[in-house]
């Protein structure tokens, strides 16, 4: 009787012991995922036994609804599940009987991005350990465009790319790979994603412009070539506005003075015109009136009195 207590109490020790040892391990470095591929979360025990019988859980502690996965009861769970992980994890399930309780993610979002949790066991042993999981979007190639020229004859360009997550970083490198400083930044994000772009001044010719766009684990770059044409053109442009602008001037100075003698000629127009016609008038006042003789009247002379009256002088009267 003794002896058979006695190997239930060492069964219930290695027991105790093996539940202790037991530990989910944590993963040394965070995963990396570009988005909208799928990644696997890593998760397992030491040792390595089945927890084929145990409860699985993934969760994020950022989230209101932090469950992300739960496997209990050989089964996978989806009730209580985030609304976001619905349909795209999966636990691999021939790897539970070596311990593997790696989560496999897909179609990978910019909002997965976070610290997840994994915990082993049952509710009066739970061993857990935690996996950082960050996320990048690649964006558009970077594009390069000619913004004209300073007035000291510096060609910029501008560089700008869009989609990127998260802030990407653009520099200017020349043919000898030696960074240029921008003129001018700007960087914008909406809807979470981040655009960016950059404006440089250029004072040499026949010189390879490279802009890159860059993450950690990404990189596009887009390149352009400063030949001396384009200064040549720059230079042929800049002479012939100078010559548009003096000719400009010199019209515009001509069309003001043959604007102001016409003018002066309109105004000496309708003066004169103004003067002619208070002259008419004043004729006009002063013609002579005409007088008309009877037969009867013969011998009488007509003069002129008071108030332009006529008066008949008798002629034969002494």
């Amino acid at each position: 009787m003794k002896f058979i207590c006695l190997l239930l109490l060492t069964a219930c020790g290695i027991k105790d012991s093996r539940s202790e040892q037991y530990e989910v391990i944590r993963a040394a470095v965070a995963v990396f995922a570009s988005v909208g591929d799928d990644v696997i979360l890593p998760c397992s025990g030491k040792p390595n036994i089945s927890v084929v019988d145990m409860r699985v859980e993934w969760r994020r502690s950022d989230l209101k609804d932090s469950l992300v996965h739960l496997y209990e009861d050989h089964e996978d769970r989806e009730t209580e599940q985030n609304e976001s992980y619905r349909g795209r994890t999966q636990l691999i399930h021939p790897e539970l009987q070596r311990g593997n309780a790696s989560l496999r993610l897909s179609s990978v979002k910019v909002s997965d991005e976070g610290r997840y949790k994994c915990i082993i066991g049952s509710e009066s042993s739970k061993h857990e350990a935690t996996v950082d999981l960050t996320v990048e979007a690649l964006g558009w190639p970077p594009v390069i465009t000619i913004d004209g020229f300073n007035p000291s004859g510096g060609l910029r360009l501008q560089c700008e790319s869009e989609g990127w997550y998260p802030e990407p970083h653009l520099e200017w490198l020349n043919h000898e790979g030696v960074s240029l400083r921008p003129e001018t930044t700007e960087t914008h994000q909406k809807a979470g994603m981040f655009s960016i772009k950059h404006t440089i001044i250029v004072y040499h010719s026949d010189d390879k412009i490279h802009c890159r766009v860059k993450l950690k684990h990404h990189m596009l770059e887009a390149q352009i070539i400063t030949s001396r044409e384009v200064f040549k053109t720059w230079r042929t442009t800049a002479v012939l506005i100078s010559v548009i602008v003096v000719f400009s001037g010199f019209a515009a100075m001509m069309f003001a003075v043959l604007l102001h003698k016409y003018r002066e000629n309109r105004q000496l127009k309708i003066e004169n015109k103004r003067l002619k016609q208070e002259l008419d008038q004043l004729l006009q006042s002063q013609k002579t009136p005409e007088v008309t003789l009877d037969a009867g009247d013969s011998g009488k002379t007509c003069h002129t009195g008071p108030e332009d009256k006529e008066i008949l002088v008798d002629n034969a009267d002494p």
